[in-house]
């Protein structure tokens, strides 16, 4: 049995997923029904040193905004005489948070992927790949974002027809666009351009917009926004956003008539304003799951899985054998 942990460490929440070769099936230690869960992005360390996930205490110190390690004075911690620094936290997330879904660490038929921005330089993907290694979690891979999407989106709707996707990543704390060759002929690098990023638009952001509203019509920030007032502040919302979806396709030289779909993944893109808004106005097919703040992870851990399951195959020398697992995979992913 093979099993992929899926890690989705962001500025406000982290999410795990898992994902089997065997429908129904969840690592060992890890109770029934319980794929994936979600963590506030938050640590705190006890006397002893060890780490807590996703709590908030009354009192002593919480480290929070460190998940994102492009951002300049990013938080550190001293715990004993260890000095850790964001990568080293981040990492510290992923121990814990897997530590906790498996019930121990990773065994040998149990592959981690960890997603990070793909903003990242190498520099970035290095000093968090040598912090997850100093934790334990040498093994684990690590895969930007768009590409962990990719990989939901190929196992649910695949196989993909050639083309090009536009990722539309909107978090608590930002929104990303990312374009993306998909299907078969995808180059090794498949990222089309740069990704764009902004902290103008996501779940924070829409928040300070509420604010601002309910400040020009002489309301407080506890004063009751209607459902259909939100909606049209969230739909005003995304079409602001869509300056830096043009700014991506600049940035690639192609046009919105290059792209196949838009593939909508983050938490901020629960409301359904969000694909509907994107739908209009791109004139393009949009994808978004039943949670879009699990698809990275739950890409993430499909690609851990399948990654594995190649491994395996070159293992046993069984010719075919990797396409036939990931064939059934497919049927039994979660």
């Amino acid at each position: 049995m093979v099993f992929g942990v899926g890690l989705s460490i962001g500025t406000v929440n982290t999410v795990c997923a898992t994902a089997s070769d065997r429908a129904g099936k969840n690592p060992p230690g890890r109770r029934r029904g319980a794929v994936p869960v979600t963590w506030r992005t938050t640590l705190t360390f006890d006397s002893s040193g060890n780490a807590r996930v996703g709590r908030i205490p009354k009192h002593g110190r919480v480290i929070t905004e460190f998940a994102d390690l492009t951002q300049r004075g990013a938080p550190t911690a001293r715990v004993g005489h260890r000095a850790l620094t964001a990568p080293d936290l981040v990492a510290t997330v992923a121990y814990s948070v897997i530590e906790e879904v498996l019930g121990k660490a990773p065994a040998a038929d149990t592959a981690v992927t960890v997603a990070h921005p793909a903003g990242y330089s190498d520099d970035h993907v290095a000093d968090l790949r040598a912090a997850l290694a100093g934790v334990g979690l040498d093994r684990a891979t690590l895969l930007a974002e768009p590409l962990a999407a990719v990989s939901w989106l190929a196992a649910e709707r695949g196989p993909l027809t050639p083309g090009l996707a536009l990722v539309y990543d909107l978090g608590g704390s930002g929104l990303t666009v990312t374009l993306v060759r998909v299907g078969a002929g995808a180059p090794a690098d498949p990222i089309v351009g740069e990704p764009v990023r902004s902290t103008d638009y996501g779940g924070r952001a829409f928040g300070g917009m509420l604010a601002q509203h309910l400040k020009r019509h002489g309301g407080s920030v506890v004063s009751h926004v209607s459902d259909a007032d939100a909606g049209d502040l969230r739909a005003r919302h995304v079409r602001r956003s869509l300056a830096l979806v043009y700014r991506g396709l600049r940035i690639a030289d192609v046009t919105m008539a290059d792209v196949d779909r838009v593939l909508v993944v983050g938490g901020a893109a629960r409301p359904p304003e969000v694909a509907e808004v994107l739908s209009a106005e791109l004139a393009r097919p949009v994808i978004v799951a039943q949670d879009p703040e699990r698809t990275i992870a739950d890409g993430a851990a499909i690609a851990a899985r399948d990654a594995q399951l190649d491994h395996e195959a070159a293992t046993h020398r069984h010719p075919g054998f990797s396409l036939f697992r990931r064939r059934l995979a497919r049927v039994a992913a979660i």
